[in-house]
């Protein structure tokens, strides 16, 4: 059965972590993207994310491989929450196995990038004052590669935040 990366239900963090799977790691790095109450100063009081399942999930898993590859890293798993979320729900969670802890914070923060940056997961922001919108920006960027030198950074805020 092939384990999800999306999940349509709240996303429990300690089944990703694989405690004693991987002895040889030292490494483990965890990030959890969670709904704030604001965007660009807006009152946000929920989210709802869609997405094309398919390829999101296809996008995520591809993610993972290119992570590990990349990184010699033996273990990544990604899981992207979608539907409504309220303030503090857990959005996306990524946690990363290596051999020491350099490897694993790269390598999990280039695979939220490239999760944020490429699969197609759409944020629809709901306000305080009843409006709504989604968050400006599309999921699918040219100008992020998964086998290039290095994550652009100068898109790593606001606009497409995931949490």
């Amino acid at each position: 059965m092939e384990r999800a990366v999306l999940s349509h239900h709240p996303v429990a963090i300690d089944p990703l972590l694989e405690l004693d799977a991987h002895p040889e790691c030292g490494g483990l790095a965890l990030f959890v993207g969670t709904v704030r109450d604001h965007h660009e100063g807006r009152s946000v009081i929920r989210l709802r994310y869609t997405a094309h399942e398919a390829l999101a999930a296809k996008t995520i898993r591809d993610v993972e491989e290119a992570t590990r590859r990349r990184f010699g890293v033996p273990y990544v798993r990604i899981v992207h929450r979608l539907g409504d979320l309220v303030i503090g729900d857990v959005a996306i969670a990524c946690v990363v196995r290596a051999p020491h802890r350099a490897e694993a914070f790269d390598a999990c923060r280039y695979a939220v990038d490239a999760v944020k940056h490429g699969a197609p997961i759409w944020k629809e922001e709901f306000y305080a004052d009843g409006s709504s919108a989604f968050v400006e920006g599309c999921c699918i960027r040219d100008d992020f590669d998964t086998d290039a030198p290095s994550v652009p950074h100068s898109h790593s805020h606001a606009h497409t935040s995931h949490g």
